[in-house]
């Protein structure tokens, strides 16, 4: 009479187990070729300065130009960031603090009364640089990619499953205008 249930043990281990890899399977094919999104354009931003959208929805993380109440850029903290989760009907939000310190957070330091130098807490490989150009008087943020200087506008991030520890990032694609040209270019940096 033992044998019989540890029978039928054996047979439910073995199918559950055959569900669980066709399961992940499904999963894993997904992750490969994951369904395009539309990313929404985020459009009238008080002093936005570029954005970040990234896999797997539309939720944008903004960062733009910290300025006091005195009109002047903060020092300290010269950018503030937060998202617009368009996945939850536009809502403004803060980033909470595991994304604020180890993942979309930034760090910066000030060069001089009008420049700043700046980092993610995620990716110190790019470092970002603030500063005020005078035809336009206005802050921008800029970057060196693949031997490029360009004017930041948006960075995309491609994410394939992994986990909020340990995402899978496949690239990451740096939108602005070449300083050179004063074109409109994409580059795409791997990230390692």
């Amino acid at each position: 009479m033992n044998k019989l249930p540890f029978k039928y043990f054996t047979k439910s281990l073995i199918v559950i187990t055959i569900l669980v890899n066709i399961y992940s399977e499904n999963l894993l094919a997904q992750s490969k070729n994951p369904s395009p999104l539309t990313f929404p354009t985020p459009k009238n931003i008080d002093n936005m300065l570029f954005y970040i959208q990234r896999d797997p929805n539309t939720n944008t993380a903004i960062y733009a130009i910290n300025y006091q109440e005195n009109g002047k850029i903060d020092k300290t903290n010269p950018i503030k960031a937060y998202w617009i989760r368009y996945a939850d009907k536009g809502e403004k939000k803060d980033f909470s603090y595991m994304q604020r310190k180890f993942a979309y957070g930034i760090e910066s330091k000030s060069l001089n009364n009008e420049e700043f130098e700046f980092q993610f807490v995620s990716y110190k490989k790019l470092p970002l640089t603030l500063k005020k150009v005078d035809s336009d008087q206005k802050y921008h943020v800029f970057a060196n990619v693949n031997q490029k200087k360009i004017q930041v506008e948006k960075i995309f991030v491609r994410i394939e499953g992994g986990s909020f520890w340990l995402p899978n990032v496949k690239y990451a694609e740096v939108t602005g205008i070449d300083a050179s040209s004063n074109k409109i270019i994409t580059e795409r940096m791997l990230l390692k």
